[in-house]
């Protein structure tokens, strides 16, 4: 199984992420994330998670049901808590125990919250 995900770029030198100078914005790099050779799937269905927490929704052109609408939340001053909400059901299967949970936050903020079938746990918040 792979999935691709988007990290930081650090300078080496600094350990400070890097600035794109035309946009000002920290530049990001997309990896590739696979089954572990013993077979453990955990990282990619972290990180498919992660993705889809940041996706709009009908932004994915494979998975038009997946994503939140976090943009037009903002504008309309509501949560998107019914689609963390579908998420978080879709991807509990995946892991031992998992949660999302709203930060009162703006653009709309989730807290991750996941064991995964191995014992490992994470805890991350994310920007839509």
């Amino acid at each position: 199984m792979r999935t691709w995900g988007r990290i930081l770029v650090f300078d080496p030198e600094t350990d400070l992420p890097v600035i794109d100078p035309r946009t000002g914005a920290q530049q990001l790099q997309w990896v590739k994330v696979e089954t572990a050779a013993d077979g453990n799937n955990s990282l990619v269905w972290l990180t498919t998670l992660i993705q889809v927490l940041k996706l709009n929704l009908n932004e994915s052109p494979f998975f038009a049901n997946y994503g939140i609408p976090a943009h037009p939340s903002v504008v309309q001053q509501v949560a998107p808590d019914f689609y963390a909400t579908l998420t978080q059901q879709y991807f509990a299967p995946y892991f031992a125990a998992l949660t999302i949970a709203k930060v009162l936050d703006l653009p709309p903020t989730y807290k991750v919250n996941a064991t995964t079938v191995e014992g490992t746990k994470f805890e991350a918040t994310i920007a839509t």
